[in-house]
């Protein structure tokens, strides 16, 4: 039933309707309309009840044509009931500003995101890679966080539902609603729905799971809808080009006023990294607390904080990932830590005198391990370590001297990381490729 639904489906492309759509005919139909969406409380705020009571009719069908940029007749004409008829977000235009005046915001950097549930309409892997995705738009301009979890409680709980499903708000089938959110608080608050008799998918085809799960954070964030048409917060649906998507400038700066610009730091010829490394898909940054991800698989760079994705790594000094056991090492200080994945493995952290260096070593400023040689070479000031892989032992000709051994690098490394067989060495703004015997 759901796949002869969808060959009906009203296709919108840039604001137009390619085929007919839903018509607002009954004088019931756009009450409920205006009461949904124009009443003082509507799907906004976290338990909300009951809907506001409207002003008188024509009163409230002007606000409406207001909001939208319509002639404001107080008269159901031909273009507000188009405007009705559009699939949209199922919460309120009250709040016509780019924020709330009593600003509902999350107080914390780090923020938890659970799937509870997954549309059949897309594999696991789309959906999971569209939310992260909507949620990155975010974490790009902001200074937040957002980390995946797959059991207990989380700030922003996802679900695919239909109809009445619990809180006060039922979907209303296929086309109409789409999806709503609520805003920051506890229990519902930050909770994302989105309505299972849509047709989900990641193309321009019925509704983009990433725009309208970016739309919905928007809200779960805190923000209002926006009648700026361009907006991401627009409250009707609009497919455009997902492919690089950045949040428009009247999101941007309505959702800075509430939490202040990212902490990206911007590039400097004296910025020099803590450490780097290549994890499959990606080449990791990490400076102070944070760390900069440069995948394959989407344009950009994203920016956390290390201990929002490794709990209990607050620093890295160094990091190495030894690809035959698929392990990543991080160093801070005098101690080092397991990580597959997200995962800190048990049983760490260690001492980094476990790989043999001598007590006078207490903190490593790089690491990398590279797979022809199976050695993975330390540096610390003006010298580095070769470490066997294999044997669990250092090279009986380490330490060695970083300015005879790598000539053109200078006296120190900063970072260093393997990348499709070159040896990629920082000093300091610069970034050297090496070839050394290990």
């Amino acid at each position: 039933k759901k796949e002869k639904r969808r060959r009906l489906r009203a296709v919108i492309l840039h604001g137009m309707y390619l085929s007919s759509i839903p018509v607002f005919s009954s004088t019931k139909q756009t009450h409920e309309y205006l009461s949904q969406f124009y009443s003082y409380i509507g799907v906004s705020a976290p338990n909300t009840r009951w809907r506001g009571s409207l002003d008188s009719f024509e009163d409230t069908l002007k606000r409406m044509q207001e909001f939208f940029g319509l002639e404001v007749t107080g008269q159901l004409d031909a273009s507000t009931l188009e405007v009705m008829g559009r699939p949209r977000c199922g919460f309120t235009d009250r709040a016509r500003y780019g924020y709330f005046q009593n600003q509902p915001k999350w107080d914390k950097s780090v923020i938890t995101y659970r799937i509870n549930n997954y549309t059949p309409d897309l594999s696991q892997e789309d959906v999971d890679s569209s939310i992260a995705k909507a949620l990155k738009v975010y974490s790009d301009v902001i200074p937040l966080d957002f980390r995946k979890i797959d059991s207990g409680t989380a700030d922003i709980l996802i679900n695919f539902k239909t109809k009445d499903h619990g809180d006060f708000a039922p979907f209303d089938g296929e086309g109409g609603v789409l999806a709503h959110a609520f805003a920051p608080g506890k229990g519902i608050g930050g909770d994302t729905h989105f309505d299972e008799d849509e047709n989900w998918t990641v193309s321009s085809e019925g509704y983009n799971l990433f725009l309208v799960a970016a739309h919905e954070f928007g809200h779960a964030l805190g923000m209002a809808h926006s009648n700026v048409e361009s907006a991401l917060m627009y409250p009707t649906y609009t497919y455009v080009d997902t492919d690089g998507y950045q949040l428009p400038d009247d999101d941007r700066l309505g959702l800075q006023r509430l939490y202040g610009q990212s902490r990206s730091q911007s590039c400097s010829r004296d910025l020099a990294f803590d450490a780097a490394a290549s994890i499959e898909s990606s080449i990791y940054f990490f400076k102070d607390g944070h760390f900069w991800e440069k995948s394959s698989s989407w344009q950009g760079i994203s920016e956390h904080t290390i201990d929002s994705v490794w709990p209990g790594i607050s620093k890295v000094d160094a990091v190495y990932v030894d690809t035959k056991e698929n392990t990543a090492f991080f160093f801070q200080g005098d101690h080092y830590w397991g990580v597959s994945g997200n995962m800190v493995l048990p049983g760490y952290p260690k001492p980094i005198s476990d790989f043999g260096f001598p007590s006078y070593v207490t903190k490593i400023d790089a690491a990398v391990y590279v797979p022809s040689t199976g050695r993975t070479l330390f540096f610390q000031e003006n010298r580095f370590w070769s470490y066997n892989e294999e044997t669990h032992r250092m090279d009986f000709t380490s330490p060695r001297f970083i300015k005879v051994e790598i000539p053109g690098i200078g006296y120190r490394v900063d970072s260093a990381f393997e990348n499709n067989g070159a040896l990629k060495l920082n000093s300091l703004s610069d970034v050297r490729l090496a070839s050394c015997c290990a």
